[in-house]
């Protein structure tokens, strides 16, 4: 069965190209032109993948971001910007996002960017091996996480990086290496979602964001997963 992919965006001309190519790319498609719409599709349909616009009448892309997520629909979602903002970028994957793309766009990156999630999101499972550290343990046969005894809630992308990083405790991963292997990107792409994610990741399960025990930044080489101190 093909994967289905929904495409959100208010500009006819937007829709038509983005469908044209990824059904060319071998994906089923729906379509919706404002946020209300998506929302309601993306509530009552199984898609593999939300192409979803962040300037959208009604309801924009950030508010179907959290509305969707809120309501624990983890739905891969590759969002569009017409903005060249950090902020904006950096707000959407905050809110759970999985990537952006800044118009214009190729065609052709979009369907990278697609697979690219996809091969993730219906790749190699996590091992069935719950882990411990400090207080933290991780159970990836269920995709939860409790932090002194109490659930703590992560997008799919937030979990995948904390685990990948827990799997390779004591040992420092480039931002490069963590962009390939949990976003498995095909070309070069932006770290800054690395970083926004790791800042994400220390808001949960740090005492203090401000001196991190758990993940620690290798200055010019990355990120490293430590036993904290007791």
């Amino acid at each position: 069965m093909k994967q289905k992919v929904l495409i959100v965006d208010d500009e006819s001309s937007i829709v038509t190209l983005v469908d044209y190519n990824v059904k060319m790319a071998g994906f089923q498609t729906d379509v919706a032109y404002d946020g209300l719409e998506a929302m309601k599709k993306a509530e009552e349909n199984d898609y593999d993948l939300i192409i979803l616009d962040l300037m959208l009448p009604g309801m924009d892309g950030m508010e179907v971001c959290k509305h969707l997520r809120s309501n624990k629909i983890s739905t891969p979602i590759l969002m569009l910007t017409a903005k060249d903002d950090e902020f904006d970028k950096i707000l959407g994957l905050e809110l759970g996002a999985d990537d952006y793309l800044t118009k214009p766009f190729s065609p052709k990156e979009v369907v990278a960017r697609i697979k690219a999630i996809l091969r993730r999101t219906n790749g190699e499972q996590p091992v069935n091996k719950t882990l411990r550290i400090g207080n933290l343990v991780i159970f990836p046969e269920r995709y939860e996480v409790e932090m002194n005894n109490e659930i703590i809630t992560f997008t799919r992308k937030e979990f995948e990086l904390l685990f990948y990083l827990a799997k390779h405790k004591g040992k420092v991963i480039s931002r490069d290496q963590l962009l390939n292997r949990i976003w498995n990107y095909d070309f070069i792409g932006d770290t800054r979602i690395v970083d926004v994610h790791i800042s994400h990741l220390r808001d949960k399960i740090e005492p203090t964001t401000k001196k991190p025990t758990y993940i620690k930044t290798i200055r010019g080489l990355g990120y490293k997963m430590e036993e904290p101190l007791t």
